[in-house]
């Protein structure tokens, strides 16, 4: 399934619902793929791009602590950061996203194409870890379908 397609049958799916997303790695990839398809603002209530550690605190309510011990790429943050989209724009769901499209692997131990995905609703919020590899932008480019696909899923 294409990027647009995937975003218009997510589109569909939430019909009814508020999606917000938290974005790392993918700079606003999610939230581009969200509204190019026509009438996203049904839908799309908008996102954060948290690039740095101190948006990630500030605007999604990361803990400090845990950034410090764990790291942005990381599972808990993932999460938190998903939490964090849903409350801030009142959302029904988010999804987020954070890892590492390159050209560096963290202090952490985490390599090139680790990308931790999280997801929350009114029923609670995970993350799942995944690892994708190629270019630093074929990396992003499989963030963000994966994104779409996990909330897919989800609904």
């Amino acid at each position: 399934m294409m990027k647009q397609s995937l975003s218009a049958e997510l589109l569909r799916r939430l019909a009814g619902k508020r999606l917000a997303t938290a974005e790392s790695l993918t700079g606003g990839g999610i939230g581009s793929a969200m509204t190019a398809v026509p009438g996203a603002s049904a839908v799309y209530a908008g996102g954060i791009i948290s690039y740095t550690n101190q948006v990630k605190h500030e605007l999604l309510g990361v803990p400090q602590q845990m950034l410090e011990e764990l790291g942005a790429v990381s599972a808990p943050v993932a999460k938190a950061m998903a939490e964090g989209a849903m409350s801030a724009l009142k959302a029904d769901a988010a999804v987020s996203v954070t890892g590492l499209a390159g050209p560096d692997a963290d202090a952490f131990g985490h390599s090139v194409g680790t990308v931790f995905i999280g997801y929350a609703d009114r029923r609670g919020a995970f993350a799942q870890e995944y690892h994708f590899d190629g270019s630093r932008q074929e990396i992003r480019q499989q963030t963000i379908d994966a994104a779409l696909r996990l909330v897919l899923d989800q609904n």
